[in-house]
């Protein structure tokens, strides 16, 4: 079940760090060829660092607690990154994306 809330944690993490309007005044532009660009508009790259704080943070929350070490780190990084791009690919503001091959216009 811990690893359920700290997937969960981590994708909204993820989400409002990546899409939330809050962060529009300090999010680099899109176009801007810059490292953090990247960083700040990719679910699985903002996805990583976000379960990387999350666990160097679980020692204060009842939600989820791993040991410290740098194997559980690199391993919740990867969990939360590829959990938040699974579920950022599958759900939008919208609700449910459901794409059946190429969109005609």
């Amino acid at each position: 079940m811990e690893l359920i809330w700290f997937a969960l944690t981590a994708f909204g993490l993820t989400q409002i760090l990546v899409y939330g309007k809050i962060f529009d005044s300090i999010r680099p532009a899109k176009d801007s060829n810059k490292m953090w660009t990247v960083l700040f508009h990719c679910p699985m790259c903002m996805g990583f660092w976000s379960g990387l704080f999350l666990f160097l943070i679980n020692g204060s929350t009842e939600l989820f607690s791993f040991d410290y070490n740098i194997a559980n780190a690199l391993i919740c990084g990867c969990l939360s990154s590829g959990t938040s791009y699974i579920l950022s690919v599958l759900f939008d503001d919208d609700g449910l994306k459901l794409n059946f091959g190429e969109k005609n216009d």
